[in-house]
């Protein structure tokens, strides 16, 4: 049976996920930007939270840990680094699998914007949480890695099934189409970026996003090697539009 995946909006920009196994009816979070959000979304949806499922360390994704399992007595699952600001019950690394009930999530190593950020792709619904690696027409700025080991992970999702649907972890997308458009001239994107200026305007996400999407027109993945995602990256660092 499919998994059933609910986003709803938090923070200032971020996104909240929830996840329920529909074979068994146990949930998850992704993250926890926001515990008050997820507590709400829980109780409305009447799910019943099994996991917590942690891709990196940074405050507005694992900050929540801990008000999130008093209340509902999840289990708290990542990598080590989440350790710096949260307990863990399970730590874990590239090429574990994450069960919920008959889920599987396969987590792969895709560190750079923090050394140790990872994701969980299900390969059966070709679903990938990414946290702040890939966004829609971005990636997360490095603040720990290398460009070579971000450009690495990067390749990592590039290699994932086309279809595979993306939900990234924040609402960049228009940012990141203005500044696409100012390094890449190419004739996709700016029918795109289009298309999420209009959404915006509509108030609509434009998470998530999918893997073949980002290939032909996300100016990271399109680099083609690490120097020259380097250099991108730190276009967009400078980048003021």
């Amino acid at each position: 049976m499919p998994l059933t995946v609910r986003q709803f909006p938090c923070l200032s920009d971020n996104y909240g996920f929830l996840i329920r196994d529909e074979a068994s009816g146990l949930a998850a979070c992704i993250d926890t930007p926001d515990a008050a959000a997820i507590l709400a979304q829980l109780d409305k949806l009447g799910w019943k939270l099994a996991l917590i499922l942690n891709t990196h360390w940074h405050p507005d994704h694992a900050g929540g840990n801990a008000e999130v399992k008093a209340a509902t007595g999840a289990r708290i699952v990542g990598p080590a680094e989440v350790t710096r600001i949260s307990p863990l019950d399970r730590i874990v690394a590239d090429g574990d699998i994450v069960e919920l009930g008959e889920t599987r999530l396969e987590v792969m190593d895709t560190g750079g914007h923090t050394l140790g950020h990872i994701t969980y792709f299900d390969a059966e619904d070709q679903i990938a949480f990414v946290g702040d690696t890939l966004f829609a027409l971005g990636c997360g700025r490095l603040f720990e890695g290398t460009a070579q080991q971000m450009w690495t992970s990067l390749s990592r999702l590039a290699a994932l099934p086309d279809e595979t649907a993306v939900y990234c972890a924040h609402e960049y997308t228009a940012s990141n189409a203005r500044f696409a458009l100012s390094v890449d001239d190419n004739p996709l994107l700016a029918v795109r970026a289009k298309e999420i200026f209009a959404a915006r305007e509509r108030g609509e996400p434009t998470v998530p996003t999918t893997i073949a999407r980002e290939k032909a027109t996300n100016p990271f993945l399109r680099a083609g090697d690490a120097d020259r995602f380097a250099a991108v990256r730190a276009a967009k660092d400078a980048f003021k539009g």
